[in-house]
């Protein structure tokens, strides 16, 4: 398969991988079955990155998720993903924190 032929538009790109699926003999239902997942949740990954179905789809065609989705993924396989309602990226910085919170951890009673 040439990856240039891979359209670029991202609507377009879904026909694409519904017609090279059917070519394969499978389509997004039976991709669904064998991950044991619900079509919507296969289906998801046109629209939202879902990396999990993003890669089950570019193995079923042999290719890696980021040649389907170039926007979605980095060069090293990693997925392209700002998380900006996580945790991680809205908790306040230490010069911030009230030390009145810092309870440490409550398994290994290490401080905080």
């Amino acid at each position: 398969m040439n990856k240039t032929e891979i359209p670029l538009d991202p609507s377009q790109r879904w026909e694409w991988i519904k017609y090279q699926l059917r070519t394969r003999g499978t389509s997004l239902a039976m991709l669904a079955r064998e991950l044991d997942v619900s079509d919507a949740a296969v289906k998801n990954a046109k629209r939202n990155p879902y990396p999990r179905m993003e890669r089950a789809i570019a193995y079923a065609l042999g290719l890696k998720p980021i040649d389907l989705w170039p926007e979605r993924w980095h060069s090293n396989g990693k997925p392209h993903r700002i998380r900006v309602l996580r945790a991680e990226h809205n908790s306040t910085s230490n010069q911030d924190h009230n030390s009145a919170y810092a309870l440490g951890h409550r398994k290994t009673g290490t401080e905080a």
